[in-house]
Parts: structure tokens; sequence; C-alpha cells
């Protein structure tokens, strides 16, 4: 009878702890899962800014009578295949691209931009064989960059090669400048 006594006191005891809080829980699950939270939010934040810190400022004082002029990159530049962003700053405005080798070899190049998500202002980051919109999250393969336009596709800029240069001319640069004017973008 002593022993039943006891373990129904063990067991008053346990509800009383687990009622009052004051009984020694295992806290490991609950660290994991706050650790596991804490990398989840760590890795979303870096997949959204990635690409953002390969940007090269171009420099420019061109306006759309100056068609001469042009920027030029060296082919070598795009040989492994990631997206470099560049800036073209022109009056107030600070027009976006991107150059890329896509997979099958071509050299490509695109605004940071497109015809639907371009009032984010987000532009694209490379994830591989893809550029995805930072906006929506769409993603499209690097060959059909510079081929497909529209929708959320990045906006083609052209651009040719000269020897061992990528060249783009600033007027065709300037043509993308609806893409980055956003003083009469509804403000939300």
């Amino acid at each position: 009878m002593g022993k039943k006594a006891k373990s129904k006191s063990d067991v008053r005891a346990a509800k009383k702890a687990a009622i009052l809080g004051n009984d020694k829980k295992n806290r490991l699950p609950l660290i994991l899962v706050l650790c596991a939270v804490v990398i989840a939010g760590a890795g979303v934040y870096l997949m959204l800014n990635k690409g953002g810190g390969n940007a090269v400022s171009v420099e420019s004082k061109v306006s759309a009578e100056k068609a001469g002029d042009q920027m030029s990159y060296p082919v070598s530049m795009f040989a492994d295949g990631r997206a470099r962003h560049f800036e073209l700053k022109h009056a107030n405005l600070t027009i976006r691209y991107f150059i890329l080798k896509s997979s099958d070899g071509v050299i490509r190049a695109a605004f940071d931009a497109c015809d639907v998500c371009w009032p984010a202002g987000k532009g694209y980051y490379q994830d591989d064989d893809v550029m995805v919109c930072r906006n929506c999250g769409r993603r499209f393969a690097s060959v059909l960059v510079n081929e497909v336009q529209g929708g959320c596709n990045p906006a083609p800029l052209k651009r040719s090669l000269q020897g061992e240069k990528v060249v783009i001319l600033a007027q065709d640069i300037l043509e993308g400048k609806q893409y980055f004017d956003f003083t009469g973008k509804a403000q939300s």
C-alpha cells in the first residue's frame, strides 16, 4: 500500500507542477524551432537581396542627341556566366541593366526591369541559369533573356559584339528610361 500511495503522490506532484508551470520540461525542441526560424529568416533575406552587391555604376552625361556614345565591356568579363548589373545615370534617372553569358554561350543584355513589375523598382537577380524577378518571383531561363519580351520578362536591351567587346549604345540604354522614371508612379 505504501508503494501505491507514493505513486499517487508522485502523480499529483507531476500534475501540480504541470499546471503551475514549474516542472522541468525539455526546452531543446523549442530552442531548435527558434533556431530554424532564425536560419530560415536569414535565408529568405539573403535570397531576396542576392545579386544586389555586384552593381557597377557607369557614370555618363549622355543625352539622346549624342547617339554615338557607347558603353563597351570586355567579353571575358562574362565568361563565368554570372550576370553583371550596371547603371547609367542620366538627368535625374538611374537606368539599370544587366549583361550575362547564357548557358548557350550567347552574351545577352536586358534592362533590370519589365513591363509588369517595373513600378516596384526591384529588378532581377540570378539563380543558377535563371534570372528571378525580385518583385513577383517569376523565373526566366538565361537563354530567353533578350529573346522573349513583354509581361514580366526582363525588357530586352540591344547589344552587339565588336571583336572582344560587348557594345551597347547609350541611346539604346536611354530607350529604357520609362522603366526607371518613378516620378509619376502612384505611391502605395
